[in-house]
């Protein structure tokens, strides 16, 4: 399984951030990330805490036939195509997508670390994932998508359930 996290807290081309990650959902598809199953969307503060505008979250898995890398290009292709411009790390967007985990595999190079580094430590990450695979095992950590969201701080873990897709 191959699982990849959308987030959005400004308006794209396409509109709104909910109707951006439904498009964004639909362009992966259209270029080959064949979408498996998508976690319901969350609502959730910007992070780190500021006065952006809060995200809106889900999580996807899906099924891909190329490398890591080539997926990577093709996360970064589409939030380009969806007005993202990279800068600030922190900064509001249009559209953030974010590869968490290739089947498993752990890799670190400078172009790619998996699992995703700060996966275990995001309530906005997690709740979207436990939505769609409780059971998932982090590889390095072992422990599962709920167990890790259950053992969070519970101020890391303020999300409000949207309406399902």
């Amino acid at each position: 399984m191959v699982l990849i996290a959308l987030g959005a807290n400004l308006p794209s081309p396409a509109g709104p951030p909910a109707e951006t990650l439904r498009r964004a959902l639909g362009a992966l598809d259209d270029r080959g990330a064949r979408g498996l199953k998508v976690s319901r969307f969350f609502r959730s503060a910007a992070w780190p805490p500021s006065a952006q505008p809060g995200f809106v979250n889900a999580v996807a898995a899906v099924q891909w036939g190329g490398t890591p890398l080539a997926l990577m290009q093709l996360l970064l292709e589409v939030e380009a195509a969806f007005g993202r411009v990279r800068g600030d790390t922190w900064a509001a967007r249009p559209l953030d997508l974010d590869l968490l985990d290739f089947e498993g595999r752990t890799v670190a190079e400078p172009w790619l670390t998996l699992p995703h580094k700060h996966l275990h430590e995001r309530g906005f990450v997690l709740a979207p994932l436990v939505d769609i695979a409780p059971d998932w095992r982090h590889p390095a950590l072992g422990l599962t998508a709920a167990a890790l969201l259950a053992g969070l701080d519970p101020s890391r873990v303020q999300q409000e359930s949207l309406a399902p897709l």
